[in-house]
């Protein structure tokens, strides 16, 4: 169910004349032209207003209110299919679909989603939080309603229109599909795929004559006198039907660009000023009422952050941004705090490459995020940013480090699953050294579940061969880093969090540290109580503080445990383990990871070895379930990864009465 638009929640209400008549698409289609313009711009000033409160993905959203408003006013929506991609281009989408109440609440705690949702409104019928899979799935759509409609004589076929954009179509997947949909017979007909090209990397700029030749290629007459043209081709001998074929194509191709995706078997028309709504109307009409064309691509031209000043003369248009001042754009800051983990790595990293020219960088549109737009400054010939493309960048490194190179390939831990084949085949098969800098490992906040980092321990650490390093601290992760450049034995990850480190005073350079090696942090005192041995707590990553603030809980009760930094996944440091095993009544171990990952891999240990017999073992995991967006803290609050939860379990296993753990 969509909500109903309230004038207490909306504290904008009254100032649209057009925008506040919209309730749902439906209440669009009657619409002028000029009124969709009016509406246009008060929804994107609707946008500007929500997101300066909220803080979220912006520029890419700007950029595509004129499409936006276009396709509900055109397509009959939700029965026709509208999927984004990728979905935090869908803000202006979701005003204008039931949800302009809620639309401050985006992503925060309990609010809307920052991307497209099934179960948030039934006018997101696909979630795209990565990229380049609308064609895949918009071709699965159209497919299946032919067969319905072909079992179901009264079953309207539905179109459906797959938006990619924001550089995601740069990805293998959405030629994948591209590829298969002239295949699939009559029902990838239905299909619409918009190219929203925002960067200008694909086309020549629009002018008059392309708009005209696109607004002529939609129409009634031209695409009757195409198919006239085709029946008459089929008439002639099959070598020159082939011919007249590709004549007509390569004409097309030759004067807009689209000879790509006419070989994948698209009919293409473009490239059309995604800002003109006169034109977007009518080409978008001509394209649903056109019968036996094929699989379509719209190849539309925008301006990511357009119409909002400060987006347009920002370097990165706004594609994300916290708060901000609606009349100057100056975003809000918190307080000054500790470096990133991901400021820390990027450091270390261009410290190490003045000294070592082997040492190259590879990610996957994400310069900034993975902090490598540094290193991209300093070492512009050993930096490469490959697009949207994680399976190609993880190979492409690869090849690299057969040739000798230091290759270190930064991507999201939430994105390297793109890539899992590859890493397995292409890399860990073959023991090539390629450096995996997992950002954004565990929970992420606001971005939510499609962007936790939460199973690459377990992915990757079932790997034969593979290093797998976590920092506890900021110190931890630039020794990790020293220690990846240094180390050529094999494939090699550290694995770090989203957010800013404890604070800690840092040194010039990082330390080599030995392979397989944690450490002990605290050692347990004396224990006052009658329980044997008393409690050891394992931490993998930066559950390290929560796990000292529980020591502190239990030692104000008489229960002081001993405290481990794992650091190392694997290979594990047995000793250490069978260590705490064997001297301790209790053994925990903590992780911002999945079950599956690390304490799977010590519990196993502890089994092979019969240790698993004496000591009481609890491994903490993240929950078998998908955690919302939040803060980070709340995050793993819910997930029972908290100092307060790592007492509950100790005092748990030991049997400490429940009045005892209230004290």
């Amino acid at each position: 169910m969509t909500d109903t638009n309230t004038p207490s929640a909306i504290p904008t209400l009254g100032r649209y004349a057009q925008l506040d008549r919209v309730r749902a698409p439906h209440d669009m289609r009657n619409l002028s032209v000029e009124q969709l313009k009016q509406l246009a711009d008060e929804l994107r000033s609707e946008t500007i207003d929500a997101v300066s409160t909220t803080g979220g993905h912006l520029g890419a959203s700007l950029g595509v209110v004129e499409l936006t408003v276009a396709l509900h006013a055109v397509f009959d929506t939700p029965d026709d299919r509208v999927i984004w991609d990728v979905g935090h281009q869908a803000y202006p989408h979701k005003i204008l679909t039931g949800r302009r109440e809620r639309i401050r609440t985006l992503r925060q705690p309990g609010g809307l989603s920052g991307f497209t949702r099934r179960s948030e409104s039934e006018y997101d019928p696909f979630g795209a939080a990565h990229s380049s899979t609308s064609i895949s799935a918009g071709l699965g759509m159209a497919v299946a309603h032919h067969l319905r409609a072909e079992e179901d004589p009264s079953y309207r076929e539905r179109n459906v229109i797959a938006v990619i954009g924001d550089g995601s179509i740069s990805a293998g997947m959405a030629y994948e599909a591209m590829n298969n949909a002239s295949h699939c017979g009559p029902g990838a007909e239905r299909l619409i795929v918009v190219l929203n090209d925002n960067e200008m990397s694909i086309a020549p700029p629009v002018g008059a004559m392309s708009s005209y030749l696109s607004r002529l290629m939609s129409s009634r007459k031209f695409l009757s006198l195409r198919e006239l043209a085709g029946k008459m081709a089929k008439r002639l001998p099959g070598r020159l039907e082939r011919t007249a074929k590709k004549a007509d194509e390569y004409a097309r191709g030759i004067m807009t660009g689209g000879t790509l995706f006419e070989e994948l078997g698209f009919y293409y028309v473009g490239p059309v000023d995604g800002h003109d709504m006169n034109q977007l109307v009518h080409i978008l009409r001509n394209l649903r009422d056109a019968e036996d064309v094929g699989p379509v691509l719209l190849h539309v031209i925008t301006e990511k952050g357009h119409g909002y000043t400060p987006a347009e003369s920002a370097g990165d248009k706004y594609h994300a941004v916290s708060k901000f001042n609606v009349v100057t754009g100056e975003q809000k800051k918190g307080p000054a705090g500790p470096p990133s983990y991901t400021s820390v790595f990027a450091r270390e990293l261009v410290r190490q490459a003045a000294t070592d020219d082997r040492i190259v960088t590879v990610t996957a549109a994400m310069p900034s995020g993975t902090g490598l737009d540094k290193f991209a400054k300093a070492y512009p010939d050993r930096f490469f940013d490959v697009g949207i493309a994680e399976q190609h960048a993880v190979t492409f490194a690869a090849g690299m480090a057969t040739e000798g190179l230091r290759p270190f390939c930064a991507i999201y831990s939430t994105f390297l699953q793109r890539a899992y084949d590859q890493v397995m085949h292409d890399v860990v098969l073959q023991k090539l050294p390629v450096r995996f800098a997992i950002d954004r490992a565990g929970l992420v906040g606001a971005d939510g579940a499609t962007h936790a980092g939460s199973f690459d321990i377990a992915y990757l650490g079932c790997l034969p061969g593979i290093t797998l390093m976590a920092p506890s601290t900021e110190l931890e992760l630039l020794h990790m880093t020293a220690t990846a450049v240094a180390f050529d034995e094999g494939p090699i990850g550290l694995r770090y969090p989203r957010g800013n480190g404890l604070g800690l005073d840092l040194p010039a350079a990082g330390e080599i540290l030995e392979i397989g090696r944690g450490r002990i942090v605290r050692e347990m005192s004396r224990q006052s109580g009658p329980e044997q041995g008393g409690i050891a707590i394992l931490s993998l990553g930066p559950r390290l503080a929560e796990a000292l603030k529980a020591a502190d809980m239990l030692a104000a009760q008489g229960l002081s445990p001993t405290v481990a930094d794992a650091r190392f996944a694997k290979p594990l440091d047995t000793a250490l383990i069978e260590q705490l095993a064997r001297n301790h009544a209790v053994l925990i171990t903590i992780e911002e990871g999945s079950v599956g990952g690390f304490g799977s891999y010590v519990m196993t240990h502890l089994a092979k070895t019969g240790l698993l017999d004496r000591v009481r073992f609890r491994p903490m995991t993240l929950p078998d379930r998908f955690i919302d967006h939040n803060t980070q803290d709340a995050q793993y609050i819910e997930a029972g990864l908290d100092a307060a939860a790592i007492v509950a379990t100790a005092l748990k296993a030991l049997g400490v009465p429940q009045t005892r753990q209230m004290a």
